[in-house]
């Protein structure tokens, strides 16, 4: 929800450049046309508002491409706006899900739920490097990416809950392990209050990825001060309903000035992205629909599952981000203190968009915890007993990662 804020803030700020840019250009006109009349020379006057105002706007519309130039980095991943074929499933309802799967068919499953105001497209580094050996199932939430909303236009966890069931239940007979993101947790949190005789049948483990068990205004780095704000968000989050057209072309005009990027960068990555990472969140996040947006926030802001924890007693992998700015580090300390069978795994440099920019870390993590979650305690699924002995288990206790992806540490 954070990201909402700060991706209207700089939207904000963004229409502000375009309507200065704007006047300056019209008072020139106008100033000029004024002097003209009264025959005195006019360059010296009012040239410089022509082309500050000339200026305002080529940031108002072309800021995009130095500001991803700038905040980003080159990378490998160009590719990354390209997402696999999928298909449909529907749900109790009535959302119609774009699914997508990859990896060998009779592996078992890991079920991707991303985070909100995203799409499955966000888990491309988690399909490469886990579809060698296990199925890959990523959906698009309800009224997100290419999926179609729930009957009615109604959002809640409950039902984003009952969406991912029907995707599990799409994926059987295999046993999956399931991976959630920000709101991709909570969801799984409702799936485990809602199905429980899912879990330790159909469902193996649980993956909570820089998440919290509670309203998302409490657990920001913010501390108390957005939850205060709490009185004010609603009424906003039914505006955006109200007003969506506007709110949409708002929220494009940010994306085309490079603001929305900047909200991005500094509100969810705690290193520095690829450019195609960054133009990814900051085009789902204008691409979709501001209003489903807008729903899903007040959803989040009704939703509390800290009372369940104790009964979340699945293999649980809690990953922490250590620069999380929209999930502060305690809320998944709370987590994994009150789940029984939770295991705290904290990635230092990791903002709330870690399973990204820190892909290789996470998605090793993930193996490790999944080859031990599908075969009853083995290191390696599939690698020879020598190596197996050689290879250092997954501890109960918890555990530190850093910035090198290729060795995650654990601190006992």
């Amino acid at each position: 929800m954070l990201l909402q804020v700060f991706q209207r803030l700089m939207a904000l700020i963004s229409l502000a450049l375009l309507a200065a840019g704007g006047y300056l250009i019209w008072s020139w006109w106008d100033l000029r046309r004024t002097l003209e009349a009264q025959g005195v020379a006019y360059e010296d006057e009012v040239g410089w508002r022509l082309w500050t105002g000339v200026a305002l706007l080529a940031v108002s519309f072309l800021g995009r491409a130095p500001v991803l130039w700038l905040l980003a980095r080159k990378g490998d991943d160009g590719d990354r706006l390209r997402r696999p074929e999928g298909r449909t499933v529907e749900t109790p309802t009535g959302a119609r899900l774009h699914v997508e799967e990859t990896g060998p068919a009779d592996a078992p499953a890991l079920v991707f739920v991303h985070g909100w105001g995203l799409d499955a497209g966000t888990w491309r580094e988690a399909r490469l490097m886990l579809a060698q050996r296990y199925r890959v199932i990523a959906f698009d939430l309800a009224g997100l990416g290419k999926s179609k909303g729930p009957r009615g236009g109604v959002y809640t966890l409950e039902g984003f809950a009952d969406d991912l069931r029907s995707v599990v239940q799409d994926a059987a007979p295999r046993q999956a392990i399931l991976v959630g993101h920000s709101i991709g947790g909570m969801t799984l949190q409702t799936f485990a209050r809602r199905h429980p005789a899912a879990l330790g049948t159909e469902v193996a483990g649980l993956v909570l990825e820089n998440t919290t068990h509670t309203d998302p205004t409490r657990t920001t780095v913010l501390g108390k001060a957005l939850y205060a704000m709490k009185p004010v968000l609603a009424p906003l989050m039914k505006l955006d309903i109200a007003l969506a057209p506007l709110v949409w072309a708002m929220n494009w005009q940010s994306y085309l000035s490079g603001g929305t990027h900047v909200a991005m960068r500094f509100g969810g990555f705690g290193t520095r992205p690829t450019r195609a990472q960054l133009e990814q969140v900051a085009l789902a996040a204008t691409r979709n629909h501001p209003a489903v947006q807008a729903k899903g926030n007040l959803a989040m802001m009704r939703w509390d599952a800290t009372p369940d924890l104790p009964r979340l007693s699945v293999p649980t992998l809690v990953f922490i981000g250590g620069r999380d700015l929209v999930t502060a580090p305690s809320a998944g300390e709370r987590i994994a203190r009150d789940a029984p069978g939770a295991r705290p795994f904290r990635v230092e440099g990791a903002g709330h968009l870690g399973p990204m920019e820190l892909a290789q870390v996470y998605n090793e993590v993930i193996a490790r915890f999944a080859d031990e979650v599908f075969t009853r305690g083995a290191t390696w699924a599939d690698r020879g007993a020598e190596t197996r002995r050689t290879e250092p288990r997954w501890s109960d206790d918890g555990a530190s990662g850093d910035e090198t992806p290729s060795r995650p540490e654990a601190r006992h």
